[in-house]
């Protein structure tokens, strides 16, 4: 069997709002989950799709995530406001929170937000283009289980720990979301599941040393033995690990910090997950005319994509051009699901209830559903 599959966003689609229906969440709630999942697969970031569906299944089979929790928001200021999750979905108290921030700052200019006692939440640049797509500039940010080894460290003691930062522009908007460590736990996740290597300088043993034993380093997560994943910068301050580590830190005090919740050391344990959010939404009109501030983005842009190529390069990229030509292709082409991840799928149609077969056909039969790859979860 192939490597990869390729299934139609549709089919996608449909399997996703049918087995979260099944485990007890409303429609509306169905939608918000599927909508964050299938824009991570449309936009061609893997790790943050379908690949993530075992950490729900198992997320809520262990009771770290609570199908019936009612978020809460505890403090409330006109321009700022901290919700309790209290062990919610991660997408649907971060839909909440964003809609808030970007309430409050249609009415005063500003608004953030800070969530505590979440779950994994998804893509975070979903959030942040909510509030560009509502004419606003946004931001979004989140901690996770520990991952980041400290620069000069050799335990994990922040998340990946992602900024994403979306505003509006002509013809593509501005989006980037990028995790503050080298790659993100599900990046090594991926090559767990293809049984590779991992590329040097991404990660670290138990030791603090340079590994490429994806399994060892994912089981050494889990077990907080030691080791995790680079800072951007690697582990020398020579290539920067500092600054990736401190912006690190930068999404932390938004997240934990603000709202009094876990910091990534302390999440997923005592069977709570812990993990907190952050999210801020500003109205461009705070600073003069929103359609001239929208124009000189979109000019600045243009002027990047068409200043000087190096030798050999057809093209510059500006963050969120990459993500609309992906989305074009795998609309058309279907999303590209690793055979492991679908194994992980049938697993998860087996767990709430609903035949493999009609969504997957041939493809449910041809995976055996009894491997498990360490640290997916």
């Amino acid at each position: 069997m192939a490597e990869y599959v390729y299934l139609p966003i549709p089919l996608l689609d449909d399997f996703c709002m049918t087995a979260f229906k099944k485990l007890g969440f409303k429609k509306n709630e169905c939608r918000i989950i599927t909508d964050v999942l299938l824009m991570s697969d449309k936009f061609g970031i893997e790790s943050h799709g379908m690949q993530r569906l075992v950490r729900y299944h198992k997320g809520i089979e262990k009771g770290l995530i609570d199908v019936k929790a009612k978020p809460e928001v505890v403090h409330d200021c006109k321009t700022s406001a901290v919700i309790d999750a209290h062990d919610s979905m991660g997408q649907l108290v971060g839909h909440k929170a964003m809609e808030l921030a970007i309430k409050k700052a249609k009415r005063y200019g500003v608004g953030i937000v800070s969530v505590k006692n979440s779950n994994h939440f998804g893509i975070a640049g979903y959030y942040a283009k909510m509030a560009s797509d509502a004419g606003l500039l946004g931001m979004a940010f989140t901690n996770s289980e520990a991952i980041m080894v400290p620069t000069f460290g050799k335990l994990a003691m922040l998340g990946s720990n992602p900024i994403a930062i979306a505003m509006p522009a002509e013809p593509y908007d501005f989006f980037f979301d990028a995790s503050t460590t080298v790659v993100t736990r599900g990046k090594l996740e991926m090559y767990n599941k293809a049984e590779k290597p991992l590329p040097e300088g991404w990660a670290l043993n138990k030791d603090g040393n340079a590994s490429t034993d994806a399994p060892d380093v994912l089981s050494n997560i889990v077990a907080k033995n030691g080791g995790g994943i680079m800072p951007l910068g690697g582990n020398t301050e020579q290539l920067g690990s500092h600054k990736g580590y401190g912006y690190g830190m930068i999404c932390e005090i938004f997240c934990s910090i603000l709202s009094m919740g876990t910091t990534s050391n302390y999440t997923m344990q005592n069977g709570k997950s812990g993990i907190c959010h952050g999210f801020i939404a500003i109205d461009p009109k705070n600073f003069g005319n929103a359609g001239a501030i929208k124009e000189h983005l979109s000019s600045y842009l243009r002027d990047l994509r068409n200043s000087p190529k190096a030798d050999g390069q057809p093209r510059i990229y500006t963050h969120g051009e990459k993500e609309v030509e992906n989305t074009a292709r795998i609309m058309k082409e279907g999303a590209p699901v690793n055979i492991n991840t679908l194994r992980e799928m049938v697993e998860f149609a087996n767990f709430v209830g609903i035949n493999p077969k009609k969504y997957f056909g041939e493809h449910a039969d041809a995976v055996k559903t009894d491997k498990m790859f360490a640290g997916n979860y």
